[in-house]
């Protein structure tokens, strides 16, 4: 009788010790993806470099971020349409983009392609997104300037300011004198 009660304190023992492990590496796994994923939120590439393949895409109002980060995977657009969904809720520019048709690029990450994907509103004259300075949008800057910006308050260079104000890639306007 001794040796079974040492048998099964040893199998306890091990099955313990087994367990432990197993939850140590699930958890050590666990972190390790979301890690990566977590930092790819941030880093995550273009799908190709140069100029890369243009594709027309259309998103339609009914479409969720879901909806539209598979749309993307499945063109080419983007890797992981779960990772464009996070950098799609991450994103600066999430409350103005719009449903319509889009000319995007592969050599575009998904924070470009967000901005690429802003709709202008023009009752609210917002043309300082990515969008602003495509159009004829330049007198409505200047009555709405953007939240933080006070190019329009400066006063008397509104010609000078109005010719000069450029956005630089990130979103931001720069005009006379910044």
């Amino acid at each position: 009788m001794k040796v079974t009660s040492i048998i099964a304190a040893v199998m306890g023992a091990i099955i313990r010790v087994v367990m432990a492990v197993a939850v140590v590496y699930v958890i050590y796994r666990g972190a390790g993806i979301c890690y990566e994923y977590g930092y790819r939120i941030f880093t995550e590439p273009a799908i190709s470099t140069g100029e890369g393949r243009t594709v027309t895409v259309t998103v339609e109002p009914e479409m969720s971020a879901f909806d539209i980060g598979k749309l993307f995977e499945s063109r080419g657009l983007v890797r992981d349409a779960k990772l464009f969904v996070l950098q799609y809720y991450l994103s600066e520019c999430r409350a103005d983009v719009g449903p319509g048709t889009f000319e995007l690029s592969t050599a575009m990450t998904a924070e470009e392609m967000m901005q690429a994907m802003v709709v202008e509103k023009e009752e609210e004259g917002e043309d300082s997104s990515s969008g602003g300075g495509r159009g004829a949008g330049s007198s409505s800057e200047t009555a709405n300037p953007p939240a933080g910006g006070a190019a329009s308050e400066s006063g008397d260079t509104g010609s000078d300011t109005q010719g000069q104000d450029t956005e630089s890639g990130d979103g931001t306007e720069s005009g006379a004198g910044a």
